[in-house]
């Protein structure tokens, strides 16, 4: 298994059903050259490889990045603030991420 088919399996296991209440979005990942999908609805997530027709926000970063977010060593928000996340879309669910999946203490 990759690295990045692991950390999704593992950002599907982090949802924080109770942050998701009012949030209904999909979430694309371009990462490197793969594609990745996070779908949060009716408290529930859904983690897809391959790209969404209407993703509601779209995260454009390298593998290195994102596995450093992912295991906490970077803070997402300082990671897009230095331009190593570009972001398409509605931009205030940017700041949900780290809710529905938090990075274990």
């Amino acid at each position: 298994m990759s690295n990045l088919a692991e950390s999704f399996a593992e950002m599907k296991s982090r949802f924080n059903a109770g942050a998701a209440d009012d949030v209904d979005a999909v979430f694309q990942y371009e990462i490197d050259d793969s594609r990745w999908y996070v779908s949060v609805a009716d408290g529930a997530c859904e983690v897809t490889e391959g790209t969404h027709d209407d993703p509601s926000l779209t995260l454009t970063l390298s593998e290195d990045v994102f596995l450093e977010v992912m295991s906490g060593e970077t803070d997402g928000m300082q990671a897009f603030m230095m331009g190593q996340i570009q972001a398409d879309g509605n931009m205030m669910l940017a700041p949900q991420i780290a809710e529905l999946f938090p990075v274990p203490a």
